[in-house]
């Protein structure tokens, strides 16, 4: 397919922002251009872990993750592709007093909110999430209505129903520069020539600082290697386990571990990786995975390592995403910097895009996201269910 010669909006990035905001515009009716520069979802989005949740602490997440929830439970009718998702809920087990403290915090705000949420016992927690050690624990949060499901078959999904609705979605094409003239974007410049244009949204995810550097916008995203582990197929001795149970994640330190096909998935956020795009496997992963499980599941040493991969984090100042409409160069947006949480934001993040495009009011106020707040660090709020 050759590429068009004009669309209404170029959009950069083909994981799970690109592809959501491609269908819900071209819904809409608009004439859109989507350009990964190597496969769908080959970035952070089929790296990731796959869980949804709205188990947030602040506001806006817990509503971003909330309105995903509901789109992720509808996926099958609308764009209509199987995810393969399953919502046994999302479990923070937390062994410190001060880490207590926020958490019943942010329970008291979901709920606030609509979210269903509460805090169990450690007794409590471990009966429906059977690996967990309640040694130490001193409680836990639980969302019962979170979950996990398929990174890449919502990109698919997405993409194929941008498809229908006329978007193109072109991958292998790399854009190499946006024209501006009187501060107007006139066109994008890729790897297989020009296309106008007079709107891009800007979705690269970890590469997006250097597309927004193309029309003077400076973009505080930070690259950072997370890796993750698929056991092998849990035998016999595992039989007790159930069929599903939460996504469970010890939060002081990061260790996390859910039901995936026949076996489990697990990880952590290793905080002593440096910043930076290097890809290449820890070969130390999995001792340092284990001495965690040690203390807080140690039946997951019983587990051999069948497979896994490292992907990227892209991760901001605050921990919150990047997302607004640039004031200096007309008809330029930005979704980024969603740190480890991008992916269940993904949906409502789409319909947000289009809807800033068309000038229409937003569902959810995301003012407070936009890149202009990094000029103001007091008006910062961190994000602090982070894994």
């Amino acid at each position: 397919m050759q590429l068009p010669s004009r669309v209404d909006v170029v959009i950069v990035g083909g994981g799970v922002m690109g592809a959501s905001t491609a269908f819900h515009l071209a819904e809409a009716g608009l004439s859109v251009a989507l350009f990964e520069a190597n496969e769908l979802a080959s970035g952070s989005t089929s790296k990731a872990a796959g869980g949804v949740r709205a188990n947030f602490s602040d506001e806006l997440n817990i509503a971003l993750g909330a309105r995903s929830l509901d789109l992720f439970s509808r996926f099958l009718e609308r764009p209509g592709y199987e995810i393969d998702l399953h919502r046994p809920g999302y479990l923070f087990a937390l062994t410190n007093s001060d880490d207590v403290a926020r958490f019943e915090k942010s329970t008291e705000l979901q709920v606030r909110l609509g979210v269903e949420s509460r805090m169990l016992s450690a007794r409590e927690a471990s009966k429906i999430s059977p690996l967990l050690s309640e040694a130490g624990v001193l409680a836990c949060s639980f969302t019962p209505n979170d979950g996990h499901c398929t990174p890449e078959s919502v990109v698919l999904g997405y993409a194929r129903g941008a498809r229908k609705f006329g978007a193109v979605v072109k991958t292998g094409v790399r854009v190499n520069g946006i024209e501006v003239a009187d501060s107007e974007i006139t066109s994008v410049v890729t790897s297989e020539g020009r296309v106008e244009t007079g709107a891009v949204i800007n979705c690269a995810g970890a590469w997006s600082p250097e597309i927004a550097k193309m029309v003077g916008l400076d973009l505080p995203v930070t690259p950072y290697r997370r890796e993750l582990a698929i056991t092998e197929p849990l035998g016999e001795s595992f039989a007790d386990l159930p069929e599903q149970f939460p996504m469970t994640i010890d939060y002081s330190t990061s260790l996390y571990w859910h039901r995936e096909g026949k076996g489990l998935l697990m990880g952590f956020s290793d905080s002593s990786n440096p910043p930076g795009f290097e890809l290449k496997r820890d070969p130390l992963f999995a001792e340092k995975l284990g001495s965690l499980a040690e203390k807080r599941a140690p039946r997951l040493l019983d587990l051999g390592i069948q497979s896994g991969w490292s992907g990227l984090y892209e991760v901001t100042p605050d921990h919150n995403a990047i997302l607004g409409e640039y004031k200096t160069v007309s008809r330029f947006f930005y979704a980024t910097g969603f740190s480890g949480h991008g992916f269940l934001q993904g949906p409502a993040i789409g319909e947000i895009l289009r809807d800033l495009y068309l000038g229409r009011e937003p569902s959810i106020d995301v003012a407070a996201l936009s890149a202009e707040r990094f000029s103001k660090p007091d008006s910062l709020r961190p994000e602090l269910n982070i894994v």
